[in-house]
């Protein structure tokens, strides 16, 4: 009769562990974002995320934009960003990282979001976020298989995603102008001017916007040098309470079953 009870319990135990290992596929992950840039300098629209397949390629360096990374660029929205990855790759997980207290990511600030992400099929990070003051400028990564997120097994392969100076992008559809930019006090984005450029690093560009009041109330000053760090992306899983009860439980209960048929054995 103990020895069936023994059976039963590992049963119980082994159900558990096969439970939590079909779980395994899918984390819970932790996104975390901090605007790193000196005070008075840029802010940032909420962070646009996918984990994904690695087929979404949302922009080109030394190509002409095209809507899904304008949207971002131009409006921090991603109104066409989001529908065109889904488009692309159906199966991607999409979010937004928005900051604590909602609105612009300005200088010192942070904030978090946790997505549920099936490891089996959405291995890459992509992500895309418009740069304010400017009238195009983000930051986001050129190909979409830059950022491994998790490896084969589903472990988790990056802790940061740095951004710097030299990591903003112009997208190169809007010229550059304070009348028409996003995030100043009277700037009045809708009234873009056509650059027909292409998309290229540029930072030194958003020093056009100094010394004018952004809608966050600060005076800008861009102070931003091509090392300096701006932005950082932190990732951790988040393990499962439930998921990680059910398996001590099991354990517990092997335990005290182990321990109890020694003692009678022992009498």
């Amino acid at each position: 009769m103990r020895s069936l009870k023994l059976v039963v319990v590992v049963s119980v135990l082994v159900g558990s562990l096969q439970s939590a290992a079909i779980q395994a596929a899918t984390v819970q992950l932790k996104v975390t974002v901090q605007n790193l840039a000196p005070t008075n300098s840029i802010s940032f629209a909420p962070l646009r995320v996918g984990v994904n397949n690695g087929t979404f390629d949302a922009f080109n360096s030394g190509q002409a934009a095209t809507a899904p990374i304008i949207s971002v660029a131009e409006g921090g929205s991603g109104s066409d960003w989001f529908p065109a990855f889904q488009a692309a790759d159906p199966t991607a997980l999409l979010g937004t990282v928005v900051p604590n207290p909602p609105g612009p990511l300005l200088p010192g600030a942070a904030g978090s979001a946790v997505f549920s992400v099936d490891t089996s099929i959405n291995r890459f990070f992509t992500f895309a976020s418009m740069v304010i003051p400017s009238n195009d400028y983000f930051i986001g990564n050129d190909s979409p298989t830059q950022f491994m997120l998790f490896d084969a097994l589903g472990n988790l392969n990056i802790s940061t995603i740095s951004q710097f100076g030299r990591s903003i992008w112009d997208a190169g559809s809007e010229a550059d102008d304070p009348l028409n930019a996003a995030f100043l006090v009277g700037g009045n984005n809708d009234l873009r001017t056509p650059q027909n450029g292409v998309v290229e690093f540029d930072f030194a560009g958003l020093s056009i916007f100094n010394g004018l009041t952004t809608a966050g109330g600060y005076v800008f000053d861009s102070q931003l040098t091509a090392d300096a760090e701006i932005y950082r992306i932190s990732f951790a899983v988040v393990p499962e309470p439930s998921s990680v009860a059910l398996a001590l439980s099991g354990f517990s209960v092997l335990g005290i079953t182990l321990l109890r048929r020694r003692a009678a054995n022992a009498g």
